[in-house]
C-alpha cells in the first residue's frame, strides 16, 4: 500500500510503499531489469553480498551522495537516488571484472550460454574485456555427477551464496554452506561430501537460484532459454505447485518453478521439478485392450467403445442401472471428474459413483460439513505468515506435501510454537515445541484430553462460542465428564504433555491446524475431524488470518473430485441427491431421469460385487488392487464382475483384472483445472500432444456418453466450466479465461471475486455445531494382543507418490529403491532383527516380506511402512475396517506379528540353486 510519502529517482518524485527496499522501489518505477544484481533472487531475503546493485543516495538534489546496496537498504522519504551515476557505473564494472577474473571465460561452450545471469550483468555494466590478469581458478575441481538429478561445477561459482540461502530459507534443509576464508571460500555439501551422499532432498531450489551453472541439474534447465515455456500445475500432491515447462519439438526439456506463483513462489519438490519423464515412458499404454479368450489383446477405439456400450446396455437392461458403478480419479481434472459423475448419473442412471477421496479425506468432508457446513480448508497457506501457533495432526508434510511442509518447518524453526500429534517422530516432530507421540488409533482420546484442559482451565473463547456456535453447553458437560486417567492410559501420552500443548494452542493469538491421513484413515476418522473443528471453535480460531482448520489433501485434485460430485450421496456442488429439490434440479439440468437414493461407496461396491449385486465397474485413473486395503478381497470382487473398464496411462495391477483397458493421457497432455488443498482452482495447460493412440480421460468419457446415446460436446475445459458454473454454486464466477496464472479460491462469486478465508462472519450452516462422540476402540486394536502384538501403520516417502506408478518410471527410483519397514530398536532386538534384514509381517489376512530399517522414529510396539512398490503388496495385510460413517479405510491401524525372514526373493533364489 502507498504511504503518502515520496522519494526521487534522478530528481523526479515517486511514491514509496511501506517496507520496501530501494531495489524494490526502483524496479517498481523503472522496470525489473533497471538495476543489475547477482546475489539477489525473488524468493530470498536481501543479502547484500555482491554490491552490484549499489546506487548513489543523497538527502537532497545537490547534497553529497553515498553508494548503498539497494537490495537490503530500506527506502526513506525524500531520498534522492541516482541509479546510474558515472561513479556507480564504474563501481559496478569493477566489481564484475573482479568476479570474472576468477571465473572460467568459456561462455561459448557453457551449458547456460545465453541464459546466464553473470553474462547478462556483464553486458549490462558494459564489460567487453577484463582488464585484470587472467588467473587460474582456485576451484579447479571435477564436476559432481553423483546424484540422479543434481550436478555441480564449482569452478563456475561466484560465491553469491544464493544456493546456500535457497537451501536454508526456502527448503530449510541446510545442506549447502560456505567453507574456507577469503579467496579460499567455497561451497560445500553436507560435511564436504557429494550431492548424493549429502542430506539433499533434490528440490532443485539451489539450481534454480544459481546465477551461473555452478549448480545445475541433468536437464540443464537454464540451457533451454529458447524453448517454449508453458505454465501448468503439478500432478502430484494437493499443494498445487505451478510449473513452468520448457518444451521443444513436442518434448518436455525441463521444469522450473515460477517466482510469481502464489502457491509455491519459485519452489517445488523433486517430483514436481524432475519426475516428469514418465509421460513418454516406453511402458505407456498406447492402444485400447480387450480381453478375449482370457487374454488382453489390442483393439481399435471403435471396437473398444462398441464392446463397452453393448455390455453396459445389456447389464442395465437385464439387471438395472444400480448393477453398474464408476470410480473417478483425483489425478484427473475437475472437468474430467465432472464428466465421469455425469456419465454415471445421467447416462447409466445410478448414484454408484465414488472417487479415491473415499480412501483418504472423505472423513474430512463429512466431519467439517457437520461442524462448519463446508468440508474444505478454512484458510490459505498464505496465513502461515500471520499465525502464532501451528498444530500438525496425523501428517508428515515435509514428505507428503513438501512445499507446504517446507513452509511449516520454516515457521517452526523461527520460534513459532508448534504441536505435532503423530505416532512417528517425523521431521516436523523434531522441530516441534510439543510432540505428542500417541498410540495409533487414539486420536479421539488425545484430542478429548486437550479439550478437557482448555475448558476446565477457562481458556475457551466465550465470546466466539456465544455468538458463533450452538450446542456448546451439552458438549462442555460431556468433555468435563470424561475420565482423564482412562484417556491418558488409552493414548499413551502423559497428561502434562497434553495439557502443555493444549495451553499453547488455546493461548496463542492465532492458531492454525493441519491434518492429514493420520487423522482420516481411522475407524473414527470423521469423529476426529469433528474434534479438531471443536478445538478451533472453542478457542475462536476460525474466520480470520492465521487460524483455521486446514486438511492436507493427499493427491493433486482430491478437493476437486469431491467438488464435482464424485461421491454417491452428493452431486456436483455437494447437493444432496436424496432431497427432491436438488434431485429435480439435477434432472432438469442433465435432461435425464436420475435416481433418488444414495449409491454405493467404494467399499460397498466390493461387497455388492461379491454378493452379485454389481456386474460392471468403470475405473478412471485408479489402481484399486495396489492402493485399496485387503487386496485379496479387492481382487475377489473385481474377478466377480462381468465388465471391468480401466482408464490408465500404465498397465497397473488393476489392469490385470480388466475386461477393457483404455489408454488415457497424462497431465502434461491435457488442459483443465485442478483444485488444490486451499480451494484454489488453477489452470492445467496442455504442454505436449497426447501420445499416439491415447486420449484425454475427459474425451474418453465424452466418447462413450455419445456412443450410448447421450449428446455431449467434445472435451473442452472452457465450455465445461461454463456448464459447471451453472450447477456448482461456489463455481458461479469461474471462467477459463479469467483464472489467470494463479487461479481463484472458491467460492467464486458471479462477479469473479474469490475467497481466501471462509466463515469470517458466519458459518456455511449458520452457527458452528459442537459435536461429541465417545471413543470406540478399533476392531484391529482388539486383535492387538498375544497373537498380533504390534500395530502396523502406513506412511509415504518424499520420493514417491502413493503406489509409485509414475515416479517409479523416473530417476526418483534411483534415490529411493524399495519400501522398508521402520521398527524400533527394542522390537528389533526382541525378534533378533538387524538393520537390512528381511522381515515377515503377518496379519489375520495375509503376510508380506519387507526389509527392516531399525529406527527410533517409531515408538515400541509400532511399525510403519509404505506401499510405493507393487512387489511388496502391502495391502494384503491391511483390513477392511473403515471409518464408521465415511467408510474411509483404516490404513493406520493394523494388528500384526513379525518374524525374521529370508525374504521371498532370497528363498526363490535358494530353491533355484
Amino acid at each position: 500500500m502507498g504511504s503518502g510519502k515520496f522519494a526521487y529517482i534522478n530528481n523526479k518524485p515517486h511514491d514509496i510503499r511501506d517496507g520496501e527496499t530501494i531495489l524494490a522501489f526502483l524496479r517498481r518505477h523503472t522496470g525489473k531489469d533497471s538495476v543489475p544484481t547477482l546475489c539477489d533472487a525473488p524468493n530470498l531475503d536481501p543479502y547484500g553480498a555482491c554490491r552490484v546493485c549499489s546506487v548513489d543516495v543523497a538527502l537532497s538534489p545537490e547534497g553529497p551522495a553515498k553508494a548503498m546496496a539497494s537490495c537490503h537498504t530500506p527506502m526513506q522519504e525524500n531520498y534522492h537516488i541516482f541509479p546510474d551515476s558515472p561513479r556507480i557505473q564504474k563501481l559496478r564494472k569493477n566489481i564484475v571484472e573482479l568476479v570474472l577474473t576468477d571465473h572460467p571465460l568459456d561462455c561459448l561452450t557453457c551449458e547456460v550460454n545465453g541464459n546466464c545471469e553473470l553474462q547478462d550483468v556483464a553486458a549490462h555494466v558494459g564489460i567487453r574485456k577484463v582488464r585484470y590478469p587472467e588467473g587460474k581458478n582456485h576451484l579447479d575441481r571435477q564436476k559432481d555427477l553423483s546424484h540422479p538429478y543434481m550436478t555441480s561445477d564449482l569452478s563456475k561459482c561466484i560465491n553469491c551464496s544464493r544456493c546456500v540461502r535457497a537451501c536454508d530459507e526456502v527448503q530449510g534443509q541446510f545442506v549447502l554452506s560456505m567453507a574456507g576464508r577469503g579467496f579460499d571460500s567455497h561451497i560445500i555439501k553436507g560435511l564436504n561430501t557429494s550431492f548424493f551422499e549429502s542430506e539433499c532432498v533434490s528440490c532443485g531450489a539451489c539450481a534454480q537460484a544459481c546465477p551461473t551453472s555452478a549448480i545445475s541439474d541433468i536437464f540443464e534447465s537454464k540451457s533451454v532459454a529458447a524453448a517454449e515455456k508453458v505454465r501448468t500445475v503439478c500432478t502430484y500432491c494437493g499443494v498445487g505447485c505451478n510449473l513452468e515447462v520448457a518444451v521443444d519439438a513436442d518434448k518436455v526439456k525441463s521444469i522450473q518453478a515460477p517466482y510469481d506463483a502464489e502457491v509455491n513462489q519459485g519452489h517445488t519438490c523433486l517430483k514436481g521439478r524432475f519426475a516428469f519423464s514418465f509421460y513418454d515412458h516406453p511402458d505407456r499404454i498406447r492402444t485400447p485392450l480387450i480381453r478375449r479368450n482370457g487374454e488382453l489383446v489390442p483393439a481399435t477405439w471403435d471396437e473398444a467403445y462398441d464392446f463397452i456400450a453393448e455390455k453396459l446396455t445389456t447389464i442395465k437392461r437385464e439387471n438395472g442401472p444400480d448393477f453398474i458403478a464408476g470410480i473417478s480419479s483425483a489425478r484427473c481434472t475437475n472437468e474430467e471428474n465432472y464428466l465421469m459423475q455425469k456419465f454415471i448419473r445421467a447416462v447409466i442412471g445410478t448414484n454408484n459413483i465414488d472417487s479415491c477421496a473415499r480412501v483418504c479425506h472423505s472423513p474430512t468432508a463429512l466431519g467439517m460439513q457437520r461442524t462448519f457446513g463446508t468440508g474444505a480448508a478454512t484458510n490459505s497457506i498464505e496465513d502461515l505468515k500471520y499465525t502464532k501457533c501451528i498444530m500438525v495432526i496425523g501428517a508428515n508434510p515435509t514428505d507428503a506435501h513438501p512445499v507446504t511442509g517446507a513452509k511449516l518447518k520454516q515457521v517452526a524453526m523461527k520460534g513459532i510454537p508448534s504441536i505435532v500429534i503423530d505416532p512417528r517422530r517425523t521431521e516436523m516432530a523434531r522441530y516441534a515445541t510439543h510432540h505428542l507421540q500417541l498410540r495409533p488409533g487414539t486420536n479421539v482420546p488425545l484430542l478429548q484430553m486437550m479439550l478437557y484442559y482448555i475448558i476446565s482451565e477457562g481458556l475457551e473463547d466465550a465470546s466466539f462460542i456465544a455468538s458463533r456456535t450452538e450446542g456448546y453447553e451439552g458438549f462442555r458437560q460431556q468433555i468435563l465428564g470424561l475420565d482423564i486417567d482412562k484417556l491418558e492410559q488409552t493414548c499413551g501420552v502423559p497428561r502434562e504433555q497434553v495439557r502443555a500443548a493444549a495451553r499453547t494452542y488455546a493461548t496463542a493469538e492465532g492458531a492454525m491446524s493441519f491434518h492429514g491421513l493420520g487423522v482420516t484413515e481411522h475407524s473414527q476418522g470423521t469423529l476426529t475431524v469433528m474434534l479438531i473443528a471443536d478445538l478451533a471453535m472453542v478457542t475462536g480460531n476460525i474466520g480470520r488470518r492465521g487460524v483455521g482448520v486446514n486438511p492436507l489433501r493427499g493427491q493433486n485434485n482430491v478437493q476437486g473430485a469431491a467438488d464435482m460430485g464424485c461421491q454417491p450421496h452428493q452431486g456436483a456442488g455437494y447437493l444432496d441427491v436424496t432431497k427432491p429439490e436438488f434431485h429435480n434440479l439435477y434432472e432438469e439440468f442433465y435432461h435425464a431421469k436420475l435416481p433418488l437414493h444414495i449409491g454405493y461407496k467404494i467399499p460397498q461396491m466390493y461387497e455388492a460385487a461379491l454378493d452379485n449385486r454389481l456386474k460392471a465397474m468403470w475405473v478412471m485413473g485408479e489402481d484399486l488392487v495396489q492402493t485399496d486395503p485387503n487386496t485379496n478381497k479387492v481382487i475377489a470382487a473385481l474377478e466377480k464382475l462381468d465388465l471391468l473398464v480401466v482408464q490408465e496411462i500404465f498397465f497397473s495391477e488393476t489392469c490385470k483384472y480388466a475386461t477393457v483397458v483404455l489408454p488415457g493421457a497424462s497431465f502434461l497432455e491435457k488442459s483443465g483445472t485442478f483444485t488444490n488443498g486451499e480451494r484454489r482452482i488453477q489452470r492445467v495447460n496442455k504442454v505436449v500432444e497426447p501420445l499416439p493412440g491415447t486420449k484425454s480421460d475427459g474425451q474418453i468419457v465424452v466418447d462413450i456418453m455419445n456412443r450410448m446415446g447421450y449428446a455431449q460436446a467434445d472435451y473442452d475445459p472452457d465450455t465445461l466450466l461454463q456448464e459447471i458454473s451453472q450447477i456448482v454454486p461456489f463455481f458461479a464466477g469461474v471462467k477459463w479465461n479469467e483464472l489467470g496464472e494463479n487461479g481463484k479460491q472458491w467460492p467464486v462469486k458471479p462477479d469473479g471475486s474469490d475467497t481466501e478465508i471462509l466463515h469470517i462472519d458466519s458459518f456455511k450452516r449458520g452457527l458452528g455445531s459442537f459435536q461429541f462422540a465417545d471413543y470406540r476402540e478399533s476392531n484391529e486394536t482388539q486383535l492387538n494382543g498375544k497373537d498380533y502384538p504390534l500395530i502396523l501403520t502406513t506412511n509415504r516417502e518424499l520420493e514417491h507418490y502413493n503406489c509409485g506408478t509414475m515416479t517409479r518410471r523416473t530417476r526418483n527410483a534411483d534415490i529411493l529403491t524399495e519400501d522398508v519397514l521402520l521398527i524400533h530398536p527394542d522390537d528389533a532386538a526382541a525378534h533378533f532383527i538387524a538393520d537390512g534384514d528381511m522381515v515377515c509381517v503377518e496379519s489375520v489376512r495375509g503376510k508380506v516380506d519387507v526389509k527392516a530399517r531399525v529406527s527410533d522414529e517409531v515408538r515400541p510396539g509400532v511399525i510403519s511402512t509404505t506401499f510405493h512398490f507393487p512387489e511388496m503388496t502391502l495391502n494384503v495385510v491391511t483390513s477392511s475396517e473403515a471409518d464408521s460413517e465415511a467408510l474411509c479405510p483404516e490404513y493406520k491401524v493394523v494388528a500384526v506379528r513379525i518374524r525374521k525372514s529370508k525374504g521371498k526373493f532370497k528363498q526363490l533364489a535358494e530353491v533355484m540353486g
